[in-house]
């Protein structure tokens, strides 16, 4: 018996904001001074830092519920259960349902509740929650729908991961730039197959880490409204990454009794092109190896980072065929892992 993913669905938003679009944005620094930069080298410089080429928002008429709703039917669907069988909703975010151009999140009701509704579930005995874990949020949702079926409490769980950071985002921050919108979803049910789960660590750091990742007033200072958006601080994350995810990488694998000669893939949290691989590549120098090629899959270069939902859209597209030149093979183990706001760091070994 094993604890594994069955289905797995996503939304891609369609629109696309390419890096040339950025081109007309007034941004300055955190103080509100002027940055001595033409626009096209700050976007070109950022590019060459994180790997983005563009990034996708959500249409104007569209809540994050309900991107999380489209991913959740796909899900379902791809699994071929009945919707009324599902024990649990775990929902993944950070903002909840920001309506477009609106000063307020609104998260009351919960998201699970407002994808239960929109998938129609009829059942009550379908519990549906929220989780708030930052960027890691999807995979510590499957870690706890892992739990909930291992312990018996549940048979099958809905897991997603969505976000749309789009909408609060401060558009006189270079930072801006990184966001995007979008959603994964995954059920999560015990099968006569082997493999699945096969390890798990997690970690949240906040004594002095906590606030990397804040929500903050807009840099310029002309503006007097105090509508809040996603801030961080870039070089402190970095560090802080490349310090203690490779360690926390190494940790499960260890955890698993897996040699990492066998791991055919790492799927990452798409935060940083140039960080991801950084973390990699000390990841296996913890191993005295050289880090694979082709062993890391990106979307970042033209999704952006979407947070919660990077790792499992990531997942659907490989699977479904839209990533090109990866794969993911019956028997292979591959890991998931993630660092966000918190800060929380967290990975899993699983076998396919």
């Amino acid at each position: 018996m094993a604890i594994k993913i069955t289905g797995t669905g996503s939304y891609i938003p369609n629109t696309i904001e390419k890096n040339e679009d950025f081109y007309n944005h007034q941004f300055l620094n955190a103080d509100g001074s002027s940055i001595n930069s033409p626009n096209e080298i700050i976007v070109e410089k950022f590019r060459a830092i994180t790997g983005i080429q563009e990034r996708r928002y959500i249409e104007e008429d569209l809540l994050n519920s309900d991107i999380a709703f489209f991913a959740a039917q796909k899900a379902i669907d791809d699994a071929k259960i009945d919707k009324e069988s599902i024990d649990y909703i775990i929902v993944a975010h950070n903002y909840g349902d920001v309506k477009y151009n609106a000063e307020q999140s609104d998260t009351v009701p919960s998201m699970a509740s407002r994808v239960k509704h929109l998938l129609q579930i009829k059942n009550p005995k379908c519990v549906g929650y929220d989780l708030l874990f930052g960027c890691p949020g999807w995979i510590e949702g499957v870690i706890q729908a892992k739990a909930f079926i291992a312990s018996g409490i549940a048979k099958r769980c809905l897991v997603i991961g969505s976000e749309t950071l789009s909408r609060v985002i401060d558009k006189h921050d270079r930072d801006s730039m990184i966001y995007s919108d979008g959603s994964g979803a995954v059920i999560i049910e015990e099968t006569d197959e082997e493999g699945g789960i096969l390890a798990h660590d997690s970690a949240t750091y906040a004594l002095d880490e906590a606030h990397f990742i804040y929500f903050g007033e807009t840099n310029n200072t002309e503006i007097t409204d105090k509508r809040k958006y996603i801030k961080m601080y870039g070089r402190k994350i970095y560090e802080f990454a490349l310090s203690n995810v490779p360690k926390a990488l190494k940790a499960c694998l260890d955890k698993s009794g897996v040699s990492i000669t066998d791991v055919k893939k790492i799927l990452i949290h798409q935060a940083n092109e140039k960080m991801d691989e950084a973390i990699i590549k000390r990841f296996y120098k913890l191993h005295n190896m050289e880090m694979p090629e082709g062993i890391m899959p990106m979307t970042i270069n033209r999704l952006g980072n979407s947070s919660v939902a990077t790792v499992p859209t990531l997942l659907d597209m490989i699977l479904k065929g839209q990533v090109k030149n990866q794969e993911i093979k019956k028997g292979d183990i591959i890991m998931f892992a993630s660092v966000g706001a918190g800060m929380n760091i967290n990975a899993i070994v699983y076998k396919y």
